[in-house]
């Protein structure tokens, strides 16, 4: 009997071990996930808390489908317009709280850094085809961009060629390739403005829109790439404290654009404060312009004007050259406001599981096609192919400056901006400075010490 027992005994032992190593296996060969069927049993759902309302319904298609494919429920929650901080700070204290959320950027880390998983070892953030657009913190990634979108200066081809083929034009370049700064930029700009009437343009920029409300391009957007630049000489974290001042050290080569959009412009600069979006993107659609700022979700604003007169095969994108040095190789600014992040309160289980749904997303062939077809996304990964886009040319555009070789895109610095209160103030003292009423000192004074104000008030 003893020896029986013996016996019995390391059968069992041999039946645990080997079940310990299938275990260990299964999880080292979908850790970060590259097969969703070989979940975790004891997962059975996950939870996605969604920022976006209009597309809540693409979501819950997703979520059923993945569903069907590989049995693990994915529930999908959509905070209404405008409610998302308040909804997620609800639901983290309950037992609802969502495996997959949403981050907007570095300050939205700071806000949820508790609750943010290290996501550098999925599989998704290998895939991302720009590292340095991930929200990171001390060598670890807690948030990854799901969706970019890409903004520069949109410029009709038709009306550059036609420039270029001028027998008279007063510079010696020969076609957009060669524009690779600012001084490129601004003698092309200046002679087509002397140009205006043989090119058939009113002016070479479209409106600088500076009503109030209406000046986003500008104290935003524009406002981006000296950031950037000055918080990557300074080696800021952008999740840390020092990205509460700025000393705005690239001010001339903001107002270097500026000037250049505002002087070369289809509008009087004592007229811009009455200007909106739209009617700048009517002027680029007609035909009345050659140039105008802003980024691809434009395409939609230009194809459906009435009277629009630009085909698709001549819309283009171009950096936001400004004269900072070695510019010639910057790209277009690229990035977004939208990074998802992994509960890290949830077990490692689930976190994996919800791994392995994003992952699932945006590589499988139907995860593809709901986002490309049906949630209409830019996606950030080398998992999607040239073919794998949004079909508008502005879109195309952006996957295109992705792509680039010997380019670097500027990453959307703007989520670190510190309120709304302080791009108020910077778009009326730049409105004021158009009119000629301030100086670029007084515009250089505000975003500092603004800047440095509405950081602390937030704090």
């Amino acid at each position: 009997m003893n020896t029986l027992k013996k016996i019995f005994s390391l059968l069992i032992c041999s039946v645990v071990i080997a079940a310990s190593f299938a275990g260990c296996k299964g999880d080292n060969d979908n850790n970060g996930t590259t097969n969703p069927n070989n979940q975790n049993a004891a997962v059975k759902s996950i939870r996605y808390l969604n920022f976006k309302p209009e597309i809540a319904n693409k979501y819950q298609q997703i979520a059923d489908e993945y569903e069907k494919e590989t049995g693990i429920k994915v529930v999908i929650e959509t905070a209404a317009n405008n409610t998302y901080e308040q909804t997620l700070t609800a639901k983290m204290s309950t037992n609802e709280a969502p495996t997959i959320f949403q981050i907007n950027g570095p300050k939205g880390y700071n806000n949820w850094k508790d609750y943010c998983a290290d996501l550098s070892g999925t599989e998704i953030y290998k895939h991302l085809t720009d590292k340095d657009m991930a929200v990171t913190s001390n060598g670890a990634v807690y948030g990854i961009p799901y969706v970019v979108e890409g903004y520069g200066i949109i410029y009709n081809s038709a009306i550059t060629d036609k420039y270029f083929a001028l027998a008279n034009k007063a510079t010696s370049y020969k076609s957009m390739d060669e524009i690779n700064n600012f001084a490129a930029l601004s003698a092309i700009v200046e002679d087509m403005q002397k140009n205006a009437s043989a090119l058939g343009i009113d002016g070479v920029f479209s409106s600088t829109s500076l009503k109030s409300g209406e000046d986003w391009r500008w104290q935003t957007h524009l406002a981006n790439i000296p950031v950037y630049y000055e918080f990557k000489k300074n080696n800021v974290d952008l999740t840390s404290d020092a990205a509460n001042k700025i000393s705005f050290e690239y001010s001339e080569n903001y107002k270097n654009i500026f000037d250049l959009y505002t002087t070369n412009s289809v509008t009087d600069k004592k007229d811009l404060g009455k200007k909106i979006v739209d009617e700048s993107m009517a002027e680029f659609a007609q035909g009345k312009s050659a140039m105008v700022q802003n980024g691809n979700w434009a395409w939609s604003q230009i194809s459906e004007i009435s009277g629009n007169t630009v085909a698709e095969n001549n819309i283009k994108f171009l950096p936001i050259y400004t004269g900072i040095a070695g510019e010639e190789t910057q790209g277009i600014c690229i990035g977004t406001e939208n990074f998802l992040a992994i509960n890290s309160k949830a077990s490692e289980a689930e976190q994996k599981a919800a791994a392995d749904f994003i992952y699932w997303l945006y590589s499988s062939e139907k995860g593809k096609s709901y986002v490309v077809n049906d949630l209409g996304f830019i996606a950030p990964f080398d998992t999607f192919n040239e073919n794998e886009t949004p079909s508008d040319p502005l879109a195309k555009q952006v996957v295109e400056w992705m792509n680039k070789d010997g380019v670097t895109n500027i990453p959307w610095y703007f989520t670190v901006f510190p309120s709304q209160n302080f791009k108020n103030d910077f778009g009326s003292v730049l409105l004021q400075y158009a009119q000629g009423t301030k100086s670029f000192d007084d515009v250089k004074n505000v975003v500092v010490t603004r800047w440095e104000s509405e950081s602390a008030a937030a704090q």
